[in-house]
């Protein structure tokens, strides 16, 4: 019972991150459930399952506050469902021991990128609500992303959410919305492909359970706060807080042992609480650049004609 209140307790903690920022549930999630014991595929699997869940019920929200642009949804999701059920089959098909090194250097490798990218290059902003952007770029972001989120565990809302606020075309608070509420197809997708490799063996639904229900209750908040939070802070805590939680595997995998791994956990730590800081300092200096779209008046999407990338 204590087990599965802190896996709650996780859940609604990714969940909050998650609809915030738009990523942060799979790697989250999936990183404490590998530090806990479970094999990678199986953690992604619990995580995709209780996806389906906890990204319903955050699209709904989103759809609610006049977050999503349903077009947008629609291009990046359904390759995102393909490039889900693709990466699924691999991981399910990867013994133990190669999967656990492999889907902790992806989660490092995200966590990395996310720490960085929020630091140093905060997405630039716009105010426009629908999303100019064609296929071109959507369908092999959402392939590239869902294969990601699938082998890693998580990775949609990085490689999607982070590639659509850096092109700076469309408001903030319509990237998340529509890329956590596309989400649910890489989720059932993802799962079915899990279960057509794994099939429910080893799933402990009791796991599903208690990340489903922190993730719901999370939700609504989640999409209430997703344009109030100093979402860049946020963004290097979590991205250094991933990074640190996979170092373990990679050590592991790497034959660092004793006290070099040691010294390997407090360099990482150390540096990544001086980059929250400088990110702190950074974000009081200029408040206003981290959530504009909530005060800024909004521009009108008449006549906005989208672009061929």
């Amino acid at each position: 019972m204590k087990k599965l209140i802190l896996l709650a307790l996780v859940g609604l903690a990714a969940q909050l991150v998650d609809g915030a920022l738009g990523m942060g549930y799979g790697v989250t999630s999936t990183t404490m459930l590998v530090l806990v014991g479970l094999s990678p595929a199986l953690a992604s699997a619990s995580v995709h399952l209780a996806e389906i869940g906890t990204t319903l019920a955050s699209g709904a929200s989103h759809w609610k506050l006049g977050n999503t642009d349903w077009r947008l949804v629609l291009r990046l999701g359904v390759p995102g469902a393909v490039g889900a059920f693709a990466g699924a089959t691999v991981l399910s098909r990867l013994s133990t021991e190669a999967a656990e090194p492999i889907m902790a250097a992806i989660l490092g490798a995200l966590g990395i990128y996310i720490l960085i990218r929020f630091a140093f290059r905060p997405p630039r902003v716009a105010t426009i609500r629908t999303s100019p952007h064609g296929h071109r770029l959507l369908v092999p972001l959402g392939l590239v992303g869902g294969f990601v989120d699938a082998t890693g565990g998580g990775g949609w809302g990085p490689v999607s959410t982070t590639t659509l606020l850096g092109a700076g075309r469309t408001a903030p608070r319509t990237v998340v919305g529509s890329v956590d509420t596309s989400e649910f197809l890489v989720s059932v997708a993802a799962s079915l492909g899990f279960l057509f490799g794994l099939g429910t063996a080893g799933i402990d639904f009791g796991i599903v359970g208690a990340l489903l229900v922190g993730g719901l209750i999370a939700a609504p908040i989640a999409a209430w706060l997703v344009s109030r939070l100093p979402a860049r802070v946020l963004g290097v805590a979590v991205g250094g807080l991933i990074l640190l939680t996979n170092s373990r595997t990679l050590f592991k995998a790497i034959g660092v042992e004793g006290a070099p791994r040691t010294v390997g956990y407090l360099v990482i730590a150390v540096a990544a609480a001086a980059i929250v800081a400088w990110t702190v300092v950074q974000y009081q200096r200029r408040p206003t650049e981290d959530v504009p779209d909530a005060v800024e008046p909004e521009l009108a999407t008449a006549g906005a004609e989208p672009d061929r990338t």
